[in-house]
Parts: structure tokens; C-alpha cells; sequence
């Protein structure tokens, strides 16, 4: 898998962006263009075409007004006809610069305008008001209205022609119009159809460059997840993808490499169970088998002899017994710490009142020997074993019965629930442990006393740790007590209604 030759996923992402970016800049600036041109030809038809077109209009009535006026002073020759033919030259004036000063020359027709009128009047319209002025109305003046008429007539055609090619600048800027706005319309739509298939074709490169990639990896990763470690993670795709995808195949490698080694520990583990299961076989007949023998002939010379030998014979006769006897409990309660967890059996729900009572009740002996005072909460119903947890209980109650102090022991057993775990309590008013000693107390064969002082073996407290290690608990000392000794410890909470229920009942 050459990884060089492939494009990381961001420099993927920027082409991509680039082209998208790219096609919508076009697109925009097609469709500004285009909008523009709309504008440039609405203008063109609104703020020039039209309002010439007016202009023409009035240069034509200002040229009918002019020759209006003349006629009527020729036939009258009143004063007042002349003013139509006055303003007339005004208007006209006003007229041909504004169509000049919208659309220029028009063809030359604006210009062909001013020369026939100019031409009219000095022709025609001035002489023949001079005439009038000076002899009054006159056959002859009369007759010339037919000459002044066929100049007129040119006028006339000259200014109609002006309002014809101005109503073809017209229909030319309402087609150009209709066009600008037909490609303003297909551009926008052309933009839509673009945009949708931009972002489709964005959507097809994204699934064929990331998501494909990602989730065929995913799926190869959830295959060698489900416990397939031969599983090759083929990856394919974005440079990432890629390095992601050797990158789990390296774990995978790592896998396969640790679960050798388990596999190769599981052996040994397994071996040593069995060597450990012998060992226990051995301690618990062949080695108490010469041991009770040894016990059973010492006692057996202290009945016999006893007090025909001398003190220290005697001495020496009960140092044997005691130490064949301790080691008979040593090896018994060594093998009871090694089963601790090894030898399970089914967990089941266990209501600790009653099994404390029992604990109790085997003590009734020394409680009322020593006098000691009980305080036991309710307590709560868990899941375990109860020959185990049995045991915590008669370690540390036994513990508070042994290690009394000048007062009549008070034992108090409480709980409160911590979260998902049940926290118990075990509290007297013996003589007590030092903080620093709170991590010592719990290493198996470890004693704070002298065994003359107080019996034992120095094994009970940490077979509770081991056995509330084994439901999922924690065990320690309280350091920060007044008196007494504080013990603590957890055990998980049971979710299973019914079935303490069913217990109970």
C-alpha cells in the first residue's frame, strides 16, 4: 500500500471547496453580467427610448401648431393666430434638443427636421407673414398656402419617419429587455440545477472519499472487535483513512502477540493451580496424617509420664503438643485462605441478619463470659457466599470479643448505602490499632501480639480481605478513631427485587 500516492483526507476537502467555490463564482458573476445588461437595456428603454419618443411626439405638434397659426393669420390676418405659430418654435426648439440630447441624431432625421422647417419658415411661413403684415390678406398670399403646404408635407413625413424609428429603437429595447430577462431567468434556474447537482456531486465525493472509507473500516475494525485478531483491516481511501487503518492493524498485531502470551500465562497458571490443588491435597492428609501422629504420641507421653520426669522434661513435653497443635491449625487455615475464591461455588442472596445472628449465636459463650454488649442494625441482603461472608463476620466480631480493654466490650455492626455499594461498619471499644499498622494487619501470618498474649494465627484479617476482595469489595481500617478499633468495608448492592422477595420468603 503505497501511502504517498494517496491525498490526505484535508487536502481532498480544499480541492473540493476550491471547485465548489469556483463554480459558484462563475455562476454568480454570470448571472451580475446578466443583471446588469437588464438594467443597462431597462434604462435604455425607460429613461431614453420612451421619453424621446414624447419628444417627437411634441416636435410633431409643435410643427402642427407652427403651420396652424400661419394658415389662419394668412386667412384672418389677425395677430392673435400668431401666437401658436410663436410658441410652436419654442416647443420645437425644446423638442429636437431633447430627442438629440436622448437618442442623438436619430438616423440624421433630427437634423433632416431642422432644415426642413428651417426651410418652411424662411421659405414660406416669415415671407409670407412680412406680406400680410405689410398689404393684408391677398389672393396671391393665399395661393401660396399650396407651395408652403408641400413643404409642410415634407416636414410631416420627415417627423413621422423620427416617431417610426423611434417606436423601432422601442420594440428593439423591449426584445433586448425580454432577452436580458429570459437569460437572467435561465441563468437563476441554471443556478439551481447547478447548485443541486454541485451538491450532489459534493455528496457522492464525500461518500466515495470519507464516509465509504470510514465506514468499511469500521466495519472491519467492529469485526476483529467481536474477537476475529486474524481479521486484516483492509483500508482504503484519504490518507488518514489509510494510516488509521495500519494503525489498527499494528494494534490488532498487538493483540494477537498478548493473547499468546495470556494463552502461554493461562498454561502456567493453570499448571500451577494443579501443582497448588496437590499442595493442598498434601497439606490436608499426608502432611496432618505425621503431624496428628507426632500430636497424638506427645500428648499420649504427657498423660503417661507426666510428672515422673523432671519440671523441664515436663516443659519440653507441653512445648511439643502446643507446637504440633498450632501447626495443625496453621496448615488448616492456610489451606482455608487458598480456597478463598478458587473453590466457588454458586453466589445466591444472602439475608446477613440472619446470618450475623448465627455468628453471634456461636459466640454466646464468650459474650456472656466477657460480658460484652451487641448493637447489630438492620442489615441488608447480598449476594455471595455465605460460608465466606460468614467468616468476615466471625473474624472481626472474634477480633472485638479478644481484644477487649478494661471495659465490658461494646460491639456495634451498622451500615449505610453508598452509591451501588452497601458500607459496613464494625466498631468496639477495645484496646485499639495504630494508623500505622493499618495496612500490616491485612498480610497473612502477621501478628501485633505475642501469641501468649493473645492466641490466634495471624491469618483472619486477611482472609477477609481476600474474601471481600472475591464479592467486589474493599476492606480497611478506620485510622481516624478516638478508641477502639473501626472496621469498614463494602459489598455491592442487589438489584433483583423479586428475588429477595422469594429470599425473604
Amino acid at each position: 500500500m503505497n501511502l504517498p500516492q494517496r491525498l490526505p483526507a484535508s487536502r481532498l476537502l480544499v480541492v473540493t471547496v476550491a471547485v465548489l467555490l469556483a463554480m459558484t463564482a462563475v455562476a454568480i458573476s454570470s448571472t451580475v453580467l446578466a443583471l446588469d445588461a437588464l438594467s443597462d437595456t431597462r434604462a435604455k428603454s425607460v429613461d431614453q427610448i420612451e421619453p424621446a419618443a414624447r419628444r417627437a411626439q411634441a416636435l410633431s405638434r409643435s410643427m402642427l401648431d407652427q403651420e396652424t397659426g400661419v394658415r389662419g393669420y394668412i386667412l384672418t390676418g389677425q395677430e392673435d393666430f400668431l401666437k401658436p405659430y410663436l410658441d410652436g418654435q419654442a416647443a420645437e426648439a425644446e423638442a429636437v434638443k431633447g430627442v438629440r440630447d436622448l437618442l442623438g441624431d436619430v438616423n440624421g432625421r433630427v437634423t433632416r427636421i431642422e432644415e426642413l422647417s428651417g426651410q418652411w419658415r424662411s421659405g414660406y411661413a416669415e415671407p409670407t407673414v412680412t406680406a400680410i403684415q405689410l398689404s393684408g390678406p391677398s389672393v396671391g398670399v393665399v395661393g401660396d398656402i399650396e407651395r408652403g403646404k408641400v413643404l409642410f408635407d415634407q416636414i410631416r413625413s420627415e417627423t413621422a419617419a423620427l416617431q417610426s424609428d423611434i417606436a423601432a429603437l422601442s420594440r428593439q429595447a423591449r426584445a433586448d429587455l425580454e432577452t436580458s430577462a429570459n437569460v437572467v431567468l435561465w441563468l437563476v434556474i441554471g443556478m439551481g440545477v447547478l447548485l443541486v447537482a454541485v451538491i450532489g456531486g459534493l455528496t457522492l465525493v464525500l461518500y466515495r472519499l470519507l464516509i465509504e472509507p470510514l465506514a468499511s473500516l469500521a466495519a472491519h475494525s467492529r469485526q476483529v472487535a467481536s474477537g476475529d485478531f486474524e481479521h486484516v483491516i483492509d483500508a482504503h481511501g484519504p490518507r488518514e483513512m489509510v494510516m488509521l487503518g495500519e494503525d489498527v492493524n499494528a494494534m490488532r498485531h498487538r493483540i494477537v502477540q498478548e493473547l499468546a502470551t495470556l494463552d502461554a500465562a493461562k498454561t502456567e497458571l493453570q499448571r500451577s493451580n494443579s501443582e497448588l490443588e496437590q499442595f493442598a491435597y498434601v497439606a490436608s492428609h499426608d502432611l496432618q496424617e505425621p503431624l496428628r501422629k507426632v500430636a497424638s504420641f506427645c500428648q499420649l507421653l504427657q498423660r503417661r509420664y507426666g510428672g515422673q520426669l523432671d519440671e523441664r522434661a515436663d516443659q519440653y513435653i507441653e512445648f511439643a503438643v502446643d507446637g504440633a497443635k498450632r501447626m495443625q491449625v496453621l496448615i488448616n487455615d492456610l489451606l482455608a485462605f487458598s480456597r478463598v475464591g478458587r473453590m466457588t461455588r454458586e453466589l445466591t442472596v444472602i439475608d446477613l441478619n440472619v446470618l450475623v445472628r448465627q455468628v453471634v449465636d456461636s459466640y454466646s459463650d464468650r459474650v456472656e463470659e466477657t460480658g460484652a454488649r451487641l448493637e447489630i442494625a438492620d442489615l441488608p441482603s447480598v449476594r455471595g457466599e455465605a460460608s465466606l461472608l460468614s467468616a468476615v463476620f466471625q473474624n472481626l466480631i472474634s477480633n472485638a470479643l479478644k481484644f477487649t480493654g478494661a471495659e465490658a466490650p461494646l460491639i456495634s455492626v451498622d451500615v449505610e448505602r453508598d452509591g451501588e455499594l452497601w458500607k459496613f461498619t464494625v466498631r468496639d471499644n477495645g484496646i485499639g490499632i495504630e494508623a500505622e499498622y493499618a495496612d500490616r494487619i491485612f498480610v497473612i501470618f502477621q501478628r501485633l501480639h505475642p501469641k501468649d498474649a493473645y492466641p490466634g494465627t495471624g491469618i483472619g484479617l486477611a482472609m477477609c480481605r481476600k474474601i471481600v476482595e472475591y464479592h467486589g469489595g474493599t476492606i480497611w481500617l478506620k485510622t481516624d478513631v478516638d478508641s477502639g478499633t473501626t472496621f469498614e468495608f463494602t459489598l455491592p448492592v442487589v438489584h433483583a427485587p423479586a428475588e429477595l422477595e422469594e429470599v425473604h420468603g
